[in-house]
């Protein structure tokens, strides 16, 4: 059988931490072990039925055909009316690039800036698993300002001022944070934006793909800060809003130079999104959000019964979540000990252990530049969490 060398890029890419873990979850479910799966970044609900229907009508009408490479100009508009009604943003339609999921978006950008090392992106962590793989598939530097548990993950403005330099070619941050939950909310952000006033060619790449699952405040686009829109790309999507994961449907707004960079881009490698999602998008975008917001609450309820479980468990550190629907306790109290002579030296080992013991699916945090924590995803049911924390608890008891 060949044997192909494969390319120096593909080598040095890390596998997806979320994806592995819940590759391994499948692999002892299926052997009939009873698997609770709290790894994915999935909402449970099914796409609300409206939407589906919009995607059936389009189907019957024939749109199954290319659709533009920067989406259709029905869906952008619509995409347009949606931030500046929601989100204070004005991108006119052909700002706005409509790519095959969120993350397409955040490649194309990465793929359109992007030359070396000597271009360098801040990443404010915890991050996103993708964020430092792409930007290194792009060639570009990630540089990281780490946060603590105890400041709800909140960086120092002092830790970001010392690596912005001239090198610095975009900053990335998630509000509602994947995988903390942390929101920063206004005045986090106009602060983080005086200190990018000194730097006026850095580009602001928000990824708002959890905005309506937030909780007990607003949500607030730095790109609406006066001055800022001219240098922000916002990046957002339909699989969490309206639970459509499946539908691999995202969009980006921008300033018109990296919009048309990042159409080139994307008009190599996929084209445009598919015709009939689009239509679909469009409705969801033009309909009420009642059902996003009962999607919203159940996860407020789920948040609320992670956090009385998850205090159960002393030696864990939690912040309380604003949003998303992620925990990242600090479990750095639990390594170096082991049980039946396997030792616990990192989130990695103690993340298999509880798949393991308690047959509870958690990922690593060294991934999401959080080496002492797992992060915890609550888009399961109330009864789930309940035992899925009572099984983690009893498998740390077992620990010495």
């Amino acid at each position: 059988m060949s044997q192909f060398k494969l390319s120096n890029r593909v080598e040095q890419l890390n596998e997806s931490a979320t994806l592995k873990m819940a590759q391994k979850a499948r692999e002892l479910s299926s052997k009939g072990i009873d698997i609770i799966n709290l790894s994915l970044g999935e909402p449970d609900f099914d796409t609300p039925d409206f939407i589906k229907s919009a995607a059936k009508l389009a189907l019957d009408k024939g749109n199954t055909k290319y659709t533009p490479v920067a989406g259709t100009l029905a869906l952008r508009e619509a995409i347009s009316h949606k931030f500046k009604v929601e989100n204070q943003l004005l991108y006119s339609s052909d700002e706005i690039i409509v790519s095959n999921g969120a993350k397409q978006c955040l490649a194309n950008l990465c793929q359109a800036l992007l030359d070396d090392e000597n271009d360098e992106v801040i990443l404010l962590a915890p991050y996103w698993v993708s964020y430092y793989e792409i930007i290194k598939l792009a060639g570009g530097k990630p540089i990281i300002v780490n946060s603590k548990v105890e400041e709800n993950y909140k960086p120092r403005l002092s830790d970001l001022q010392k690596v912005l330099t001239e090198k610095t070619k975009m900053l990335i941050f998630s509000s509602p944070c994947n995988p903390t939950g942390t929101v920063f909310n206004q005045k986090d952000l106009e602060a983080i934006s005086e200190l990018l006033n000194a730097f006026p060619d850095v580009l602001i790449v928000a990824d708002e793909i959890y905005e309506h699952i937030i909780f007990d405040q607003k949500h607030f686009s730095i790109g609406s800060i006066e001055g800022l829109r001219s240098r922000t790309a916002t990046i957002n999507g339909f699989s969490k809003a309206f639970s459509m994961t499946g539908w691999r449907l995202g969009y980006m707004g921008a300033p018109k130079q990296i919009t048309q960079a990042c159409i080139k881009i994307q008009g190599q490698f996929t084209s445009g999104a598919a015709a009939f999602t689009q239509q679909a998008g469009i409705v969801a975008l033009q309909t009420e959000l009642a059902e996003t917001l009962k999607m919203q609450d159940i996860f407020k309820k789920r948040r609320n019964t992670l956090l009385d479980e998850m205090s159960k468990i002393s030696e864990w550190k939690c912040n309380k979540p604003e949003g998303a629907f992620y925990l990242l306790p600090n479990v750095s109290n639990s390594f170096k000990k082991k049980h039946n002579n396997q030792v616990i030296n990192n989130s990695e080992d103690l993340a298999m252990y509880i798949l393991n013991e308690a047959h509870v699916a958690l990922v690593s945090g060294e991934a999401f530049g959080a080496p002492d924590c797992l992060r915890i995803s609550y888009s399961v049911s109330e009864e789930k969490i309940t035992e899925a924390v009572k099984r983690i608890k009893n498998s740390l008891e077992k620990l010495s």
